[in-house]
């Protein structure tokens, strides 16, 4: 994968977010919707961009399909590690959606039990 399509990928502040948190832990699209805030068609379009630059891989298990971190690649492409941790420390948005995660966690959200997550 060129350097050229990894940007790209990274070129939008919705796949910044979800490769933020799927850096810190593996999560289905329904994770990413309750925490993020975002439609299904809407969420799966942004992992299948990530997903096509290598950024991400996929697990099915029985119904549901676990997104991560692609470890290899962001050895590879090791500024893509420096932004995420430039991203977490300095945006208010990547902390709050980090806090979303744990909350989220917290009052037992998966798959299969997607739970309201109260704004803070």
């Amino acid at each position: 994968m060129s350097t050229i399509e990894v940007l790209k990928a990274l070129a939008d502040e919705t796949r910044m977010r979800m490769l933020s948190l799927l850096y810190q832990e593996t999560l289905c699209v329904c994770d990413l919707e309750a925490i993020l805030k975002l439609s299904q068609s809407n969420a799966s379009r942004h992992l299948t961009k990530l997903k096509n630059a290598r950024l991400i891989t996929s697990e099915k298990q029985a119904q549901w399909v676990y997104h991560r971190a692609d470890e290899k690649m962001l050895a590879t492409c090791s500024f893509v590690k420096e932004l995420l941790a430039a991203e977490s420390d300095m945006s208010p948005l990547f902390r709050k959606d980090l806090a979303r995660l744990r909350k989220y966690r917290e009052c037992g959200g998966g798959c299969g039990r997607t739970v309201k997550i109260d704004e803070e």
